[in-house]
């Protein structure tokens, strides 16, 4: 049965890189509780007390997630897979890199107002002066200086040679 997960993801989680990292804390998680049970099992040693990081924690908190028991361990990876595979993804390349504040800020935006489960993958891209550039699926917009420039070019040249011509 395959049913689709509606995570509410915490803004620490801008990317799909965050996303993946969010999985493989669980699968390690997992592999440590399971590790120790089977060694309590033989009398080896105790049950294992493992830190979360905030991320994993916050999630956890905002999806009202247990990871206590295996099976539910093992459905919550099963689950965190596919919804990685499917989340929407907005590609936005700035012409300066953007500090982990200010992307956690924009993604709150973005799922709040274009879709509650979005991602932000980020590019870099100098030659855009300054502004960004967003891609989704199925369009792309240019907020960039040289979008504008370019946009604008014919009216620089006039007031340019409007100025040349008065000096």
């Amino acid at each position: 049965m395959n049913e689709s997960v509606n995570f509410t993801l915490p803004s620490s989680v801008v990317s799909k890189i965050d996303l993946a990292h969010l999985l493989r804390e669980l699968e390690q998680i997992d592999e440590e509780k399971t590790e120790a049970a089977a060694r309590e099992k033989t009398g080896a040693a105790g049950p294992v007390d493992v830190g979360l990081s905030r991320s994993l924690a916050e999630f956890l908190d905002k999806n009202d997630l247990k990871i206590d028991d295996s099976l539910a361990r093992t459905q919550l990876i099963k689950q965190l897979r596919s919804f990685k595979e499917k989340v929407p993804v907005i590609h936005m390349t700035f012409a300066a890199p953007a500090d982990r504040t200010s992307l956690q800020q924009l993604v709150q935006w973005v799922r709040s107002s274009l879709h509650p489960q979005a991602v932000i993958e980020v590019g870099l891209q100098p030659a855009l002066v300054a502004g960004v550039s967003v891609r989704t699926p199925n369009h792309i917009h240019d907020f960039s200086m040289r979008a504008m420039l370019k946009k604008n070019h014919g009216l620089l040249v006039k007031e340019l040679e409007a100025l040349r011509g008065n000096g």
